[in-house]
């Protein structure tokens, strides 16, 4: 059972309404997490206005779902697992990719070097070394594109921690993130 309530229609007040029908209209549901951020339209606000922000990105959004996967791969979120996996299919990503991006590999090497550069960033928790900064630019990454990958390597560290706290009810296709990056580890 969720530790954070989503807000129902009758007890959502109209700022966080205003947010989530815009998510609605963008993705065609409202989310469980979004519905549970909403009991606070300062944080469902932020979270959405980063969203949004991000979409301007150089970055892709393809790259951007597979970020998020391995993000909740390293923070074993299945609630950010199961819909990065979902939206990163929308964006075109091929399904064994996703798997693998839960992982933080990938068949190309330019978003191989994105992924395990995200993987460092949560593992050291931001204190990269020179060599982690230098394999990214090496990739061909600039200096936009890596504070890209940093704020969405950000948003998704957000996420993970709210899922976590909030225990939120997973309304996706479940992917267990544990399990994967468990059987990562074990190769």
């Amino acid at each position: 059972m969720a530790r954070i309530a989503p807000v129902t229609p009758e007890n959502v007040n109209s700022k966080s309404e205003q947010l989530l029908q815009g998510v609605e209209k963008a993705l065609g549901v409202r989310p469980n997490m979004l519905r549970a951020m909403g009991q606070s339209p300062a944080v469902l606000g932020a979270y959405v206005g980063f969203g949004q922000a991000l979409g301007g990105a150089s970055i892709s959004g393809a790259l951007r779902e597979q970020i998020a996967l391995t993000v909740a791969g390293v923070n074993s979120c299945d609630y950010c697992a199961s819909a990065h996996t979902l939206l990163g299919k929308g964006a075109g990503v091929e399904e064994g990719e996703l798997a693998d991006n839960l992982r933080g590999a990938s068949s190309d090497a330019k978003t191989a070097a994105a992924l395990a550069f995200a993987a460092s960033i949560v593992n050291k928790k931001g204190f990269v070394s020179d060599a982690d900064l230098a394999s990214v630019r090496e990739a061909g990454y600039g200096d936009a594109e890596i504070a890209e990958i940093v704020a969405t390597v950000a948003v998704n560290i957000f996420t993970n921690y709210f899922n976590h706290v909030a225990q939120t009810e997973i309304d996706f296709p479940h992917v267990d993130a544990g399990e994967t990056a468990a059987a990562a580890a074990a190769l």
